[in-house]
């Protein structure tokens, strides 16, 4: 599991109270039942690690205390640009259950689904523009790259020769590219200079990538329990991720089973071929080398506080080691 907790920074658990209260004030609404579907994935909780990386940016910045306003605000933004999406992507995989809670597409419809997730996007974007034009445009660019990552991805459903490079392209959009703005943002409203906003930009992109890869690990070898979903889901999907690809390249056997939809019996057999050959491994492999171009991101940006770079290098560690 992700915890922040690794981050050790003394405002952030403070801070972290604020963006939760923010938050849940952002997706408020005078019509009740929009109210409670926005609410919906707020109110399951997560790991809120989008705005957590906004606020340690801007505390890697600044050097402060807690984090101001605009921070806190921006985190937020970036937060609901990722609930808005778990909305839309539920209602594509037909997922039933998200958080451990049933899915809004599936306690309610997938209309409703579509149109809140849309609502949480809305309120992403203006809290963004409160920030000032050059936010309000840099997240509207990210939910564009979401966009793309996840139509490149469904492009190459069931496709048992997807590459590895489609593959990299779909979750530099639809994952790495979000992260890569929450950090982007902490450091724009600190007033960075282009050198380190920079700099962070990348540790989010790398720290995005290497997250990806081991969600996409785990959707394979851990549990409905751990996962708060159907785990091997994406490969029933027919959502071929980078250990499935790996794999495919050392077995006719699986290549033969892969391409079209697979039953619970043939699933269990897919997963335990890929567990089996090294997929795992050589997929992990890549996923400590996106942790190491994060780390080497913040090491090589000059004027950002040594204790909160030292946190960020932590939370790295704990993604590659994570266990849901």
């Amino acid at each position: 599991m992700v915890s922040l907790s690794s981050l050790e920074l003394a405002p952030l658990a403070a801070d972290m109270e604020r963006v939760e209260t923010e938050l849940r004030a952002s997706v408020d609404n005078d019509d009740r039942f929009l109210g409670e579907v926005a609410q919906h994935l707020v109110s399951a909780g997560g790991k809120r690690l989008r705005p957590a990386l906004t606020l340690c940016a801007a505390y890697a910045a600044s050097g402060a205390g807690s984090a101001s306003a605009a921070a806190v605000t921006g985190g937020v933004a970036c937060e609901l640009v990722h609930l808005g999406s778990l909305y839309h992507d539920d209602v594509i995989d037909e997922a039933e259950t998200r958080r451990g809670v049933p899915s809004v597409n599936a306690r309610w419809s997938n209309i409703v689904a579509i149109l809140a997730g849309d609502y949480l996007l809305a309120r992403a974007s203006s809290l963004a523009a409160s920030l000032g034009a050059d936010v309000a445009a840099l997240l509207a660019a990210t939910i564009g790259e979401l966009c793309r990552g996840q139509v490149l991805e469904l492009q190459h459903l069931f496709d048992a020769g997807r590459s590895v490079e489609s593959y990299s392209s779909a979750i530099e959009g639809k994952t790495a590219a979000l992260f890569a703005t929450s950090c982007r943002v902490g450091g724009m409203v600190s007033g960075v200079d282009e050198p380190t906003l920079d700099a962070l930009t990348r540790f989010g992109h790398h720290l995005g990538m290497c997250f990806q890869v081991v969600d996409d690990v785990l959707d394979l070898t851990s549990t409905d329990e751990a996962l708060g979903k159907h785990v091997g889901q994406d490969l029933l999907e027919g959502i071929y991720t980078l250990p499935v690809i790996y794999a495919l390249d050392g077995s006719n056997e699986l290549r033969s089973m892969l391409g079209a939809p697979l039953d619970g019996d043939r699933l269990a057999t897919a997963r335990s071929i890929i567990a089996g050959n090294g997929a795992i491994d050589a997929a992990l492999a890549v996923a400590r080398d996106h942790a190491t171009k994060a780390n080497e991101a913040l090491s090589g940006a000059d004027g950002l506080a040594v204790d909160v770079t030292t946190g960020l290098c932590r939370l790295v560690d704990t993604l590659v080691t994570r266990d849901r």
